[in-house]
């Protein structure tokens, strides 16, 4: 069972008090040069004093951070309630600022066979405080380590700017649709990080997926749905939550999508997991080939395989070059990501926390 919100704690505290005090104290939450609810000098003594006690400041808390080699990738095991634990990541992007991978479960009960996380099995979800505390526990992160000055004095530096935030780390967002809609406005709320550069990856949970587009106060973030095969067999092997007539019942979900999202700018992201012999041979890349044109606007995402603790291996370099060509070839805009953090197992798919302990 998840912890109550700091909203609903507030609220058990002061019953009466009028609803600015509780927008005083969450706005207060992401301004980093505040420590603690004693920095926060609009709101009453005697009520600060009572949060104080009864509401943690950060309700993650740090367990060990790792560095990779590059100092490009750091990645944090934190605590969240109920001794719980999991992993969030900091990745300095191609815009010379920092992307935050969040985690919306603890473990994922979706068990894709190529995911560490998938391993773990599903404890619980994570509140909209703790997936939003995990930005914030990278913003003070990043405070900290700032040696730059700005004209007043404080901490400042561009290069310590989060500008980008994707739910990616540990947990299949859309199974806790409620906690991550609201972190989402709580991130757009508080932060000066824009819509278009948050983006919440899913396994293609469509129940969810047609919900969102019917949901009047979802926000319109960027989505990225977990592909990893355009052939329908392929795919139900990798990931359990696949089934026959899925790939149909996605293509028609898009249409309703673009319907709904008219913009020329609005595109649907498909992440592609490279495994060698196992869906990245000729016939693979001509199924999503066709895949990406009933889409119409989308881009392949091609992801090299990092998770070693399984039967799968990663493309080999020359097949990877080939699969890429192949889609480019046939006009399907294609990214390939940068693996970054695998040292530290903070690459896609590498998550994964012991329930209980964590070996340090």
């Amino acid at each position: 069972m998840s912890p109550l919100s700091r909203k609903e704690k507030f609220d058990t505290l002061f019953p009466r008090a009028p609803a600015f005090r509780f927008r005083q104290f969450e706005e207060a939450l992401f301004d980093v040069v505040l420590k603690s609810v004693s920095d926060i000098s609009n709101m009453p003594l005697a009520m600060r004093e009572t949060l104080a006690e009864e509401i943690p400041w950060l309700s993650v808390q740090e367990v060990r951070v790792f560095e990779s080699v590059k100092k490009d990738t750091f990645k944090a095991v934190v605590e969240i309630g109920g001794g719980k634990r999991v992993e969030t990541v900091l990745m300095r992007n191609a815009r010379k600022q920092w992307t935050v991978c969040v985690s919306s479960q603890v473990g994922c009960a979706m068990a894709c066979t190529f995911c560490a996380t998938g391993t773990m099995g599903f404890t619980r979800n994570l509140t909209s405080d703790e997936i939003v505390d995990q930005v914030r526990f990278w913003m003070y992160f990043l405070e900290k380590k700032s040696t730059l000055k700005n004209p007043n004095g404080e901490p400042y530096s561009e290069e310590s700017r989060i500008s980008n935030v994707v739910f990616m780390g540990m947990g299949e967002p859309l199974a806790n649709y409620d906690n991550v809609k609201e972190a989402l406005h709580l991130l757009l709320t508080y932060t000066d990080i824009g819509m278009t550069r948050i983006t919440v990856s899913t396994v293609g949970l469509l129940p969810m997926l047609k919900k969102l587009l019917d949901d009047s106060s979802w926000p319109a973030v960027r989505l990225a749905v977990s592909l990893h095969s355009a052939d329908g067999d392929t795919r139900k092997q990798m990931m359990p939550s696949s089934y026959d007539g899925f790939l149909d019942s996605l293509v028609e979900w898009t249409e309703a999508y673009f319907r709904k999202f008219e913009s020329r700018r609005r595109h649907l992201t498909f992440e592609y997991v490279m495994l060698s012999q196992v869906n990245d041979t000729q016939m693979h890349a001509e199924a999503l080939i066709r895949f990406a044109g009933r889409v119409g606007n989308a881009r392949i995402n091609l992801i090299p395989y990092n998770f070693t603790g399984s039967v799968y291996r990663d493309s080999l370099p020359g097949d990877f070059d080939r699969f890429q060509k192949q889609l480019e070839d046939a006009g399907v805009v294609v990214t390939r990501r940068k693996t970054m953090g695998d040292d530290i197992s903070a690459a896609c798919g590498q998550l994964i926390v012991e329930k209980d302990s964590i070996s340090l």
